[in-house]
């Protein structure tokens, strides 16, 4: 009989879990997380859209305003992932679905905005993003800057076995399950990580520092890490080993 272990290969084991309960502010670290089929519970599903903007992507996000990845949402009590409140750069706090917050918001974006809560969730491209810490590392060492993961804001961040940096390159349209046995939870890799502009904010102070997305752009095409598909939920928990569907040629 053919086992799952013998259908795969062990990569690494998984480093840290990030969840970001509004798109584009700061996210939490977790020791676990339940991956559904909309990816990690609570990810994404709150976002300020711009109420005036009648484009095909109306959400604010740090790419036009830099300051959004200084606010922290955090929940009050110990029920449920989505946050009840919002923690601003000046201090202050605000309940999330609040006018206060909206306004303060709004008022730094130069635009009136609301917070929607979307239950499926709001993803740019697929609903699990994925990188390894050795290309964090190298990206950081390249650009002459201190490596942080928090640039990337990657739902899974991998310790690889192998620590040779874009190793996730060549994981695209492979499967990628997380602990043993064959109720692993696991994603299919669909596609690249193509960067934007929020990798160059610092996230404590977000102070642009250019050289992180240039040298992105100049070594790998503009891309690092991955995102994909699930293809099996599960419980998701720091520590797990991590492996890799067998390509034809292993």
């Amino acid at each position: 009989m053919v086992t799952v272990a013998d259908m795969s290969v062990r990569i690494g084991t998984v480093a840290a879990l990030f969840r970001y309960p509004v798109k584009s502010m700061r996210g939490l670290s977790l020791d676990g997380a339940d991956l559904g089929w909309h990816g990690l519970a609570g990810d994404r599903r709150l976002a300020f859209r711009r109420t005036g903007d009648q484009s095909g992507f109306p959400w604010l996000t740090a790419s036009k305003l830099p300051e959004l990845i200084r606010f922290a949402p955090r929940r009050l009590d110990a029920d449920g992932e989505l946050p009840t409140h919002v923690h601003t750069p000046d201090g202050a706090e605000f309940a999330v679905f609040s006018p206060e917050l909206a306004a303060e918001v709004g008022r730094r974006a130069g635009t009136p905005v609301e917070m929607l809560h979307v239950r499926q969730g709001i993803f740019d491209d697929a609903p699990v993003s994925i990188i390894s810490a050795a290309t964090i590392e190298e990206i950081g060492t390249l650009a002459s800057q201190p490596p942080d993961v928090r640039r990337f804001r990657p739902n899974i961040l991998i310790a690889t076995d192998s620590a040779v940096p874009f190793e996730e390159d060549q994981w695209t349209g492979r499967r990628v399950s997380f602990g043993e046995g064959s109720a692993a939870p696991s994603i299919t890799v669909t596609m690249h990580d193509v960067r934007c502009s929020m990798v160059n904010l610092e996230p404590d102070s977000a102070r642009a520092t250019p050289e992180v997305l240039r040298t992105i752009v100049r070594i790998r095409d503009n891309k690092a890490g991955v995102y994909g598909t699930v293809t099996r939920v599960g419980r998701l928990e720091v520590g797990q080993p991590v492996f890799l569907e067998r390509s034809g040629n292993l």
